[in-house]
């Protein structure tokens, strides 16, 4: 057989935690055709010699919001430049698809997931656009219990009626049967902040008739984290079904420490035989929207509701009152990230407390004008988080790789999270090599083999004669997350070559343009 392309003396990383042993791996089609020691009468045209090089399969990373910037951005920089081949939206809840025919439940949802066209209704209806788009990346979806509620109810803070639970459920086998991958929940954002525990346990009834697993931002990370992990866990038990928590973290100082009662639940719940699986992002500071800092009872009725609350001087002065409270001491740990007003366009990369202190004015009012000039087109970073728990939590076997980025490219607006672009050379390069909290070759088996594993994915996340040829060659010594918190937009040093479908896509850092990637659509027949 003639190859395609040939790469050589390989330290090859197969992707199951097993040791690296040295081979030739050969591409045909797409696909990897030959793993092994080849001899020199290896037959190709482009044969490159790895000496000395890691190749590994390309990274999956199994919790991102791309749903909301693939289309915008279909090379996928961020992704691509970090060994990122395939990618699973539709996260927290929040997801691009279903939108309904109904004028004004559309428009909450593209107050509450982002300003994007809208072309599509159904999920299948949005991968096939974003086929269209032909992106770098391999891209998936899941589909979000809040945009899914808006569908059926709107924004409102109450409990479904029967026929709104029923009509939840026939939204979600619609979206399965399309191609979603799973069901998403972000209980800490209105409107899933609304929903009850008994609401998504019969919700998520749906995922077994489908084989399917639910997925959850959890309803507190923070004070209530330990509650928060007994409902997940209570859903999932009732459902009968795997549950994947996200970014699962512990936030504020106060509860430091709290992970090893969260770990010890997840555990216990192991053995009981519940199939209860975390992803971790490698970073102290986490990311999300500016109007989190604002009480969830102000959300009823969505966006537009929440902003007419704000500018209403009586309604904002009990506002104020609440987020003061609860944000004590926090202020100066939650910096802005992006702003779409032009007038507060400065505040970017300051904190609040900063910002407050500049204007002379409270830090509930500098976080709240900012919300209401940029029509809640705001983001935030928000340091929480300590080394200590993010390494006890990484540590563990059920624990896999996910960024919670999204597909950005270099001169993205604003200052991004850096785990937009640097996530998983971070994880290699500085937990495994140089902190030693676990072998190279387990760090990629659990942003590989695990991802793949847990999505059902047959032919991506192992280096195997048949699977597809997703591929990232590295050069170990010299990887480094090279995007910081001040810059984040840059490519990972190390990272030689990424292949998508066996299609060179990036090389030295530098992407050439190639658009191989594939949606993926979950098989429910499989």
């Amino acid at each position: 057989m003639k190859y395609d392309f040939v790469l050589k003396n390989c330290r090859l990383i197969d992707g199951t935690g097993s040791p690296w042993k040295k081979a030739d791996v050969g591409v045909k089609d797409g696909k990897i055709a030959f793993v092994g020691k080849a001899g020199d009468e290896i037959s190709s045209d482009e044969i490159k010699d790895c000496e000395g090089l890691y190749l590994a399969p390309g990274f999956i990373d199994i919790h991102s919001h791309s749903d909301t910037t693939i289309l915008d951005n279909p090379t996928a920089d961020s992704r691509i430049l970090q060994g990122v081949t395939t990618e699973l939206g539709g996260d927290c809840g929040i997801s691009a698809a279903p939108v309904s025919h109904i004028s004004e439940r559309r428009k909450l949802v593209k107050d509450y997931v982002g300003d994007l066209d809208y072309t599509w209704n159904t999920v299948g209806e949005f991968l096939d656009t974003v086929e269209k788009a032909h992106p770098s990346v391999n891209f998936a979806t899941a589909v979000g219990h809040g945009t899914i509620r808006i569908e059926a109810m709107g924004f409102d803070d109450r409990e479904p009626t029967e026929d709104e639970m029923e009509e939840m459920k026939n939204i979600l086998r619609k979206a399965l049967e399309d191609g979603a991958f799973c069901l998403s929940s972000g209980l800490i954002y209105p409107p899933g902040v609304f929903s009850k525990t008994d609401e998504m346990a019969e919700l998520c009834t749906v995922l077994k008739e489908y084989g399917a697993f639910y997925e959850t931002h959890m309803r507190n990370e923070g004070n209530k984290v330990v509650e928060a992990v007994a409902e997940a866990i209570d859903v999932a038990k009732r459902a009968g079904i795997p549950l994947q928590i996200c970014h699962h973290k512990v936030l504020q100082e106060q509860n430091w420490g709290k992970c090893r009662i969260t770990t010890e639940m997840i555990e216990k719940a192991r053995e009981e035989g519940i199939d209860v699986q975390c992803d971790q992002y490698p970073y102290r500071a986490s990311a999300t929207s500016l109007d989190s800092n604002a009480p969830n009872w102000t959300f009823d009725g969505g966006v537009e509701a929440l902003l007419k609350r704000l500018k209403d001087p009586e309604t904002r002065q009990r506002i104020n009152a609440e987020a003061e409270e609860s944000h004590r001491g926090r202020w100066d740990k939650i910096f802005v990230s992006s702003t779409a007003s032009r007038e507060y366009a400065w505040t970017v990369g300051k904190n609040i407390a900063e910002i407050a202190e500049i204007r002379g004015v409270s830090c509930a009012d500098a976080c709240f004008d900012i919300i209401v000039d940029s029509e809640d087109r705001a983001g935030e970073i928000n340091y929480g988080m300590c080394e200590e728990d993010i390494e006890y939590i990484m540590k563990k076997p059920y624990v896999m790789t996910g960024s919670d980025g999204q597909s950005l490219s270099l001169d993205f607006d604003g200052i991004p999270h850096p785990r937009n672009y640097g996530t998983f050379p971070r994880v290699i390069s500085h937990y495994a090599r140089d902190r030693k909290l676990f072998t190279v070759e387990e760090a990629v088996k659990k942003m590989t083999a695990m991802p793949a594993s847990r999505l059902g994915l047959k032919d991506r996340g192992l280096i195997k004669e048949g699977f597809r040829a997703d591929l990232v060659l590295f050069d170990l010594e010299e990887l480094e997350d090279t995007p910081t918190f001040e810059k984040p937009k840059a490519a990972c040093r190390g990272i030689k070559q990424v292949y998508v479908n066996g299609v060179l896509t990036a090389k030295d850092g530098v992407h050439t343009g190639a658009r191989a990637g594939e949606v993926l659509r979950r098989n429910i027949n499989a």
